[in-house]
């Protein structure tokens, strides 16, 4: 392995050790070309991290590796980088890693982080998301293509109760839509509103957009996972790179470049060069804040006229009250 290196960030200096270590053997990308691509993105991954609780994907050996995901901040971690106090569904705490500059970025890099997973809450308010985000995952037979077409219908949802979204692909087959909001409500009520969005989509497209958590319901649709939304579930963040072979990453899009758009071209590679071209896409996104009193008040009719009530929470949370059996439909009838 080479020598350490050092890289000027922010205005602070970042150590990288073993910096020809190789991360993705299929591409050589390197633990330095990592750095060097966080860098070259600077502004637009800080932008999207900025003062949130943040999940560190790390694969200190590469893709090829293992890897884990650290919820904690790490122990080590320098005076200048802060953390924020987060409550788990369990009722446990943790203090989190809070990035507020590039510098931080490269600091968790140097660790072998390739993917960021923010919370949608900052750290003055961890209890009420600053973004409700809708994440558009193709299921077996589908793929990023009807993603695509979901993610249309699901702009003219999102019009109509006077919101706006921002499109990102997921760094796989699926893709991203964050709408920042005013932190005024609870996880709870912003995944209610997920799950009134995603299934008034359902009705719009019902052969192309399902919010059935069981696998068995689900079909060749396109899934809106409203968990997404619940406490401690977090995705990837714009400009993080995904663990696959050929190092793609998730880019942040406009709407109008969504139908010519192909996953496997943004990647370590290809994204510094439009970075410098275009910048950052989604810059605007921190100067707008919607409300959810709309999709709320949907909420309560879908549960008032044809008894919609809530869905099915991920097994690691507790039961919530008014939530449906935890059980897989074609278990209960057998039962």
């Amino acid at each position: 392995m080479g020598e350490a290196v050092e890289l000027e960030a922010g205005g602070r200096t970042v150590r990288l050790s073993h910096p020809d270590k190789v991360y993705f053997p299929e591409r050589g990308f390197t633990k330095l070309d990592v750095a060097r691509y966080f860098l070259a993105v600077g502004d637009g991954i800080t932008r999207a991290l900025r003062d949130r609780p943040t999940t560190l994907e790390r694969f200190p050996d590469g893709v090829g590796g293992e890897s884990f995901f650290q919820k904690r901040a790490p122990r080590n971690l320098p005076d200048w980088i802060p953390t924020a106090r987060v409550a788990f569904p369990s009722g446990r705490r943790a203090d989190e890693f809070r990035p507020t500059g590039i510098a931080a970025v490269l600091w968790a890099a140097n660790l072998g982080t390739l993917t960021f997973h923010p919370w949608p809450v900052r750290g003055d308010a961890t209890d009420h998301p600053d973004e409700l985000r809708i994440d558009l995952d193709p299921q077996a037979g589908t793929g990023f293509a009807e993603a695509v077409r979901a993610a249309r219908g699901l702009r003219g949802l999102l019009d109509e109760y006077g919101l706006r979204g921002w499109p990102k692909t997921s760094g796989g087959r699926g893709l991203h839509v964050f709408v920042p909001i005013e932190p005024r409500w609870t996880f709870t009520e912003v995944r209610r509103a997920a799950i009134a969005l995603g299934r008034e989509l359902e009705r719009r497209m019902p052969g192309e957009v399902t919010t059935a958590w069981w696998k068995e319901e689900r079909g060749a649709r396109i899934l809106v996972d409203y968990n997404q939304t619940a406490r401690d579930r977090t995705v990837a963040s714009a400009y993080s790179v995904r663990p696959r072979p050929h190092a793609p990453v998730s880019a942040p899009l406009r709407w109008e470049e969504l139908d010519g758009a192909d996953p496997r071209d943004f990647d370590l590679a290809t994204m510094p060069a439009r970075y410098a071209e275009q910048g950052d896409v989604h810059a605007d996104m921190d100067d707008h804040a919607f409300a959810l009193e709309g999709l709320l008040e949907r909420a309560e009719r879908d549960e008032r006229d044809h008894g919609l009530g809530d869905l099915p929470y991920p097994p690691d949370h507790p039961k919530m009250p008014g939530e449906p059996k935890r059980v897989q439909p074609s278990r209960a009838k057998k039962e």
